[in-house]
């Protein structure tokens, strides 16, 4: 890299009510003093959907390439794309077991626009009072709370 890229930490994190059922995500983007937070919601998925969908949405709000520091509380998310998706892809989208990779289409989604960024991946325990996580969990319980109200 020839050039400085601008350093953006993100948080992320899913939420479901039932697993499957109502779920919500949330993301916030952290430049310079510059904050954005971002959520959203479905009425049918799973934990696992949302939480992929947290850090796609983010990712997808880049409009340069960035080094990037993002935190979930997900090992699914961590562990999928620093660990097992260079199998899946390998292996034509099949599990160890051979079996499909479950929400292919996100991680092919995550996979192309982690490719555009220098990532660097961190896990925190869930509801440890970490307050980058605290607040995207709240921001996914929040676009929950909305689906519930209409």
């Amino acid at each position: 890299m020839n050039k400085e890229l601008k350093f953006i930490e993100i948080f992320t994190d899913g939420a479901c009510k039932g697993n499957p059922g109502i779920g919500g995500w949330g993301a916030i983007l952290v430049y310079q003093d510059y904050k954005k937070e971002i959520c959203g919601s479905s009425k049918d998925t799973t934990n696992n959907i949302m939480e992929l969908t947290a850090v796609i949405k983010a990712l997808d709000l880049l409009k340069e390439e960035c080094h990037v520091v993002l935190t979930t509380d997900s090992n699914y998310v961590k562990d999928g794309i620093t660990q097992w998706i260079n199998n899946w892809k390998s292996n034509g989208w099949k599990t160890a077991n051979k079996k499909p990779v479950k929400n292919q289409i996100l991680w092919q989604q995550l996979d192309e626009l982690a490719s555009k960024h220098y990532i660097e991946w961190k896990w925190v325990k869930g509801h440890s009072g970490h307050p980058g996580n605290e607040l995207a969990d709240q921001l996914a319980n929040e676009a929950i709370e909305q689906i519930n109200d209409i």
